[in-house]
């Protein structure tokens, strides 16, 4: 099976940067298990990608997967070479990355957040309107967060709001005034 992670936005497969998909929350059980809490959509994405990198204060190791699955609310995985739960434990808020090139490409029109993120929002007529902090996820939309004073809160509605978007020349143009 592919692991496929949800395409909010943007796709580049140009782009060489790791994401985060998650973070180590926990142990489980006694055998080395951890308790994920995954970014991904659905959660239970995060293990179908077979190898991980754990980064910690800014050390990253390569480990592989040994299996995973979703648990109650969240998500459980465990990981080769731990196989108690003291080395469990010292991974608790280690973040779960991956290189962006392991994202299956997504189809026309959607995009991967992790794409949009730092391009410049520009309107139609070429104002310039801020850059892509982050994405929030709500339930009628997702929102573009754009950096600067005064932060912008501009709705992700391709065709109505965002009129394009060119990851190649790294802007997305918006119908949105820049009094807003």
């Amino acid at each position: 099976m592919i692991a496929r992670a949800l395409c909010d936005s943007a796709v580049s497969a140009k782009t060489h940067k790791l994401i985060t998909l998650g973070r180590i929350s926990g142990v489980f059980g006694v055998k080395g298990w951890v308790k994920v809490l995954s970014y991904t959509e659905p959660r239970d994405n995060i293990v179908r990608f077979p190898i991980w990198t754990l980064r910690r204060h800014g050390v990253d190791s390569r480990i592989e997967i040994e299996d995973g699955r979703s648990h109650g609310g969240g998500v459980v995985a465990k990981l080769r070479g731990i196989d108690d739960r003291d080395r469990a434990r010292e991974l608790i808020g280690t973040d779960v990355v991956i290189d962006r090139s392991a994202l299956p490409e997504c189809g026309p029109g959607e995009y991967y957040w992790t794409d949009l993120e730092g391009l410049e929002v520009r309107t139609p007529g070429g104002e310039r309107l801020g850059v892509v902090d982050h994405l929030l996820a709500t339930g009628g939309n997702d929102v573009l967060v754009l950096a600067g004073v005064p932060e912008r809160l501009i709705p992700f509605v391709v065709g109505e709001v965002i009129l394009g978007v060119d990851l190649d020349a790294g802007v997305i143009v918006a119908d949105w005034s820049p009094n807003y």
